[in-house]
């Protein structure tokens, strides 16, 4: 696989099902925020996306997110309701915070999946860590 392919490609993080994510030994997924899980200008968690992380939880996945966003007030209090851990300013392409991410919550990288919407960043910064990148279309207002 290419250096800035992704191994998975979806239309959107929802169709990242916990049965698909318990198929592929996932225990740990890494998820960008702006335009994978939240288009940049929400300000609060979706119901959509509350639902899905509690659904990724109850099949034993866990979530962190890792984002280069640079508000770290912002985006402690999007993710406080959600009961997930962030990791801001993460300077993707550049794997560190990953790796760190895998360490603090003792997971290998086969275990590991990062999920994001751009291959310059997300998909990138996943292969550097030597985990899988999966890639979904940059999010949008469909009307």
């Amino acid at each position: 696989m290419g250096l800035i392919r992704a191994d998975k490609k979806f239309e959107k993080f929802e169709d990242v099902t916990p049965e698909l994510l318990k198929k592929a030994g996932v225990k740990l997924l890494l998820c960008d925020l702006d335009n994978t899980l939240r288009l940049h200008s929400e300000k609060e968690p979706t119901a959509v996306l509350a639902k899905w992380i509690r659904a990724c939880r109850k099949a034993g996945v866990k979530i962190v997110i890792i984002s280069n966003n640079g508000r770290k007030k912002m985006m402690q209090e999007f993710c406080e309701p959600l009961k997930v851990p962030c990791v801001w300013w993460a300077k993707k392409p550049m794997s560190t915070k990953l790796t760190e991410a895998m360490e603090e919550y003792n997971f290998k990288p086969h275990e590991t999946v990062m999920l994001g919407d751009k291959w310059s960043t997300d998909v990138l910064a996943a292969h550097f860590a030597k985990i899988r990148a999966w890639k979904v279309e940059h999010r949008r207002n469909i009307v």
